[in-house]
């Protein structure tokens, strides 16, 4: 068995590294197809031993991948952008699986790519979204991509073997990322070309209002919401990608659960698209905040805490992008319903896990001190009961804590807390 790993780049000086470093040890080829960098992107790749192509870019991302494809000479192909990466250990996963296929006379004639989960996160690593896809595939003839952006290859699923335990890393959708390589500008231009060339194309107006949503520009954001409302009352629906359908509704439900004035059409809304789409995490997320600002505490938790079971087993439906991604977000609603109801033990239990997963959450903290203070916890045991969570020895940790005690009126606990915190600082500077 031989991998090829091929990348299709531009100025990605960046990136470069990190996207052929994960891949040293499987890879017997690296693949570098450059389409027009002027940085140092072509010397990084050649100086880790990657054979460098140029192509002409065409604003066609599958001319470009194709070309790479034909240039590689291994049984199998994997098809990361300069901006995904596997995590150590995923690699060796990914062999194995490959290694099965092969091992398995009836997998190995059946078997023509592997899908792998993927992980969007944000600048500061915090996972925007997450999702499925193939990027590992047979070197066929037959497995090519088509579409100027938002590339595709079309392989039939049933010779598809899911690799559930591999996940990648995608970067490239952070705001630093989009504004930094000016992606939004050069995605919006490919896809008015598309849609002029192909007015019916549904999905291509789709995926603009996706681009057009992102921008600052307030005529871009009313085109924006404008394609997305025409996606919800079409009924081509049986022409778009279902991901760009959950995407249309996602938008409107972001944009009217926090107006007062707008719960109702959300609420209806999240309704309509369960309909479609049952047991959809996303839309349940919605739904149940809806029902926490309407004071529905009980219908809340119960819609949450079936999410969470089916979140725990990975039975999300295939359909949710957001909260799989973030079970936090899950995590909040189930500490507003907890709170609603006046539920003392999940309270604590769910600000414990949002703040483990990022601690900074004043707003977290300081309604979990309240708590723990009203069930009677005295002050000087109530860092250690924090102490799950935060590192005690740590002045900066104990800053975060006085500040929310003193938003949350517990002005002696923050007090307290403070001078634990100048006395470790006096401890390492020596009282200077």
């Amino acid at each position: 068995m031989r991998l090829s790993q091929c990348l299709i780049v531009k100025d990605e000086e960046n990136n470069i590294e990190k996207a052929l470093s994960w891949a040293k040890g499987i890879a017997f080829e690296q693949l570098v197809v450059d389409t027009g960098s002027t940085d140092r992107t072509i010397e990084i790749a050649e100086q880790m031993g990657a054979k460098v192509y140029h192509f002409e870019w065409k604003d066609d991302f599958s001319a470009a991948k194709n070309y790479a494809i034909d240039k590689a000479s291994g049984d199998w192909i994997i098809l990361l952008d300069a901006d995904e990466y596997f995590l150590p250990g995923e690699a060796k996963k990914l062999t194995g699986h490959i290694e099965r296929v092969e091992s398995d006379p009836q997998l190995r004639e059946n078997c023509i790519a592997l899908s792998c989960s993927w992980d969007n996160i944000d600048e500061n690593g915090k996972p925007m979204s997450t999702g499925s896809n193939v990027r590992i595939f047979r070197n066929i003839p037959s497995i090519r991509f088509s579409g100027r952006i938002h590339e595709q290859h079309y392989i039939d699923p049933d010779r598809v073997e899911r690799m559930d335990d591999v996940r990648f890393i995608h970067t490239g959708y952070s705001k630093t990322a989009i504004k930094g390589k000016n992606k939004l500008e050069r995605n919006v231009r490919i896809l008015r070309a598309e849609i002029e060339n192909d007015p019916d194309n549904i999905n291509a107006k789709a995926y603009l209002a996706d681009s057009l949503k992102l921008s600052e520009n307030e005529a871009d954001k009313a085109e924006a919401e404008s394609i997305f409302a025409g996606i919800l009352e079409s009924d081509t629906t049986s022409e778009l990608n279902y991901k760009l359908r959950i995407k249309a509704y996602v938008y409107f439900m972001n944009k009217f659960v926090n107006d007062p004035e707008k719960r109702d059409r959300c609420e209806e809304l999240c309704n309509r698209a369960l309909d479609e789409f049952p047991g959809a995490l996303d839309f349940e997320y919605f739904l149940a905040s809806v029902l926490n600002y309407k004071g529905d505490y009980r219908a809340a938790w119960e819609l949450l805490k079936s999410g969470e079971e089916r979140l725990k087993s990975d039975n999300t439906t295939g359909v949710s992008f957001y909260v799989p991604a973030d079970p936090t977000m899950l995590y909040g609603q189930l500490l507003l319903a907890a709170q609603g109801l006046g539920d003392v033990d999940n309270i604590i239990r769910y600000a414990t896990l949002i703040l483990l997963s990022d601690r900074t959450r004043s707003d977290i903290l300081c309604p979990l001190i309240a708590t723990l203070l009203g069930c009677g916890v005295a002050e000087n045991e109530l860092t250690d009961m924090l102490a799950e969570i935060y590192n005690i020895g740590d002045p900066g940790d104990l800053l975060l804590i006085a500040r929310a005690a003193k938003e949350c009126g517990a002005i002696e606990l923050a007090s307290l807390i403070m001078n634990k915190a100048k006395k470790l600082l006096d401890s390492c500077t020596g009282g200077t």
